[in-house]
């Protein structure tokens, strides 16, 4: 008879060993979930089954049409009407730049619920703009990568749907309220990081404020802000579902897109379509392998033998959040978040609510520690992403950015031990 300590070591010591050699993730998953099953000897079949129903969700369909309707944003002209935005807004402040660049997140964010969709669009514009003001490299890339992450946690953020449908019975809408102010207080931290630095290093001040100039810049940009206004509007008020307010977010992207900006052609959307079921497709196969990797944790009942652990450590609340963000922050140091979400929200979150912790809460917390690993080496895409911009080596950018992780980890402590913070808009809007 099969073992299930040994097909639990089989099970994790397969997929380290597959990650250690460079396997995509989804893969890792599948194989070593593929090799459990045969050492315990239960169908094959099994696995394939458990990967469809982990993708077969009508939750899920939320996410690739906030994956399209992102990169229509992204890719249509709305980046900078809304990096003109910010800069009429904030560009008067010595190292004004540094400020538009996390305002222009908050804003794009906002509308990709991407980090990587963030800084590829925003980096291209504000990294040289910098840099010919007299910003440092490292700087400019860095806040760039940085203030990114606002994109995860400010609705909508297609991850909040992931772990919605992960955890069970949490509100979408609830998730979205959520994430605002955490995104929020994140882009505020990271200001006062970047004035603080601006001061010191005597970088320089945009042209004098001009009331007009914003009417304008708002004026032209506002059409790309109306994407979140549907959503979440729509999902809060009740007048939609996560999903139908995802599929009439991408209708007005293409409008937007192709009918009133107009500054690329109506042929380009092939391309557009073609770049974002590339990412929705690695997307569900991580999510498909997650669920029957997960599905094998359940069975050998790992999540019990992980919650039993952490809670004979000690069942102090503050020491078992900082146990379970440490785990997390490990976990995206290597993995796919997408990936992390579905694996450990049925190990790690029933501990934090056996200690207290509200499922909304929780969601918005692993949300912003999983986006400081998409920041980290080695498998950090957007790291990945800002170094391809700016031209610096992965390890220099990660060490000039050391201070950024700092402020970012403080984000993460406020959000985690003052539940106040995240939970007062659910609360206050959604009862």
């Amino acid at each position: 008879m099969p073992n299930l300590t040994i097909a639990t070591i089989i099970l994790i010591g397969s997929f380290i060993l597959f990650i250690a050699l460079r396997f995509p993730i989804a893969y890792s998953l599948g194989i070593a979930s593929v090799v459990t099953v045969m050492y315990l000897k239960m169908p094959v079949e099994m696995v394939a089954q458990n990967t469809v129903r982990g993708i077969n969700a009508f939750s899920l369909m939320a996410v690739p049409f906030f994956i399209i309707s992102g990169e229509l944003m992204s890719q249509g002209g709305i980046a900078n009407r809304l990096v003109n935005l910010a800069n009429a807004m904030v560009g008067w402040m010595r190292g004004g730049l540094a400020v538009v660049n996390i305002v222009a997140s908050m804003f794009f964010g906002g509308i990709s619920g991407s980090s990587a969709a963030d800084t590829a669009s925003l980096g291209p514009i504000l990294i040289p703009m910098m840099n010919k003001q007299g910003y440092d490299n490292e700087f400019s890339t860095g806040i760039t990568c940085a203030s990114s992450v606002q994109g995860m946690l400010i609705p909508p953020s297609h991850n909040m749907v992931i772990y919605a449908m992960v955890a069970g019975s949490v509100s979408v809408g609830a998730l979205f309220l959520a994430g605002l102010v955490p995104g929020i207080l994140l882009g505020v931290f990271l200001l006062i990081y970047s004035l603080y630095m601006s001061k010191k290093k005597n970088y320089p001040k945009g042209d004098a404020f001009n009331f007009r100039n914003v009417l304008v810049a708002l004026k032209d940009s506002i059409f790309g802000l109306i994407t979140v206004l549907i959503v979440v509007v729509g999902v809060i008020g009740g007048f939609f579902t996560a999903t139908e307010a995802a599929g009439l977010s991408v209708v007005w992207a293409f409008i937007v897109t192709f009918f009133i900006y107009k500054e690329i052609p109506l042929k380009k959307f092939w391309d557009i379509l073609g770049t974002s079921l590339r990412t929705i497709s690695m997307v569900m196969i991580i999510i498909g392998t997650s669920a029957a990797f997960g599905w094998l944790l359940a069975f050998l009942k790992v999540p019990e033998m992980v919650a039993g652990g952490i809670l004979t450590l000690t069942t102090n609340k503050i020491l078992v959040l900082l146990i379970i963000n440490a785990i997390l922050f490990v976990f995206g140091m290597f993995m796919d978040m997408a990936a992390i979400i579905t694996i450990t929200t049925p190990i790690l979150l029933p501990i934090a609510m056996q200690v207290g912790m509200d499922p909304v809460h929780y969601g918005a917390m692993m949300v912003l520690n999983l986006g400081i690993g998409v920041l980290t080496p080695p498998v950090g895409n957007t790291l990945f992403i800002g170094s391809a911009i700016s031209g610096l080596k992965i390890e220099r950018l990660a060490k000039s950015m050391i201070p950024m992780y700092i402020v970012m980890v403080a984000t993460l402590m406020v959000i985690t031990y003052f539940p106040s913070v995240v939970m007062t808009l659910p609360k206050l809007l959604m009862n």
